[in-house]
């Protein structure tokens, strides 16, 4: 059984989901909401993933240092522009799920019982 510890989160990690509309290039957006993204304090990185099958999903992975720094992001009116300009390209709104970074040096291994 591994145990974590109560330490403070060193940074948070945001997963943007978008299921986009056949054929929408969501590239130039993405470059857009990262670029912005990184002006504001506590951005650490952002990463584009894509699903390979099934049906068309991207995502930004975030790192931020804190959870108020991401909602600080979340709620600007610039991400929310560009978000509504990217309306057309997209199933539905975006959905984010956030969560905290436990590093595995906080683990600690409590023994293995059958």
């Amino acid at each position: 059984m591994v145990n974590f510890t109560k330490e403070k989160a060193q940074m948070i990690k945001v997963i943007e989901g978008y299921e986009l509309k056949k054929g929408a290039a969501m590239q130039p957006v993405f470059l857009k909401l990262r670029s912005y993204a990184m002006t504001y304090p506590g951005f650490i990185s952002a990463e584009h993933i894509r699903s390979v099958k099934g049906s068309p999903i991207s995502a930004l992975l975030y790192n931020w240092k804190r959870l108020e720094d991401w909602e600080i992001w979340e709620s600007s009116s610039l991400r929310q522009q560009i978000l509504h300009e990217a309306e057309a390209l997209l199933i539905s709104k975006p959905r984010i799920t956030i969560y905290e970074v436990i590093p595995t040096s906080a683990w600690t291994y409590t023994g293995y019982k059958p």
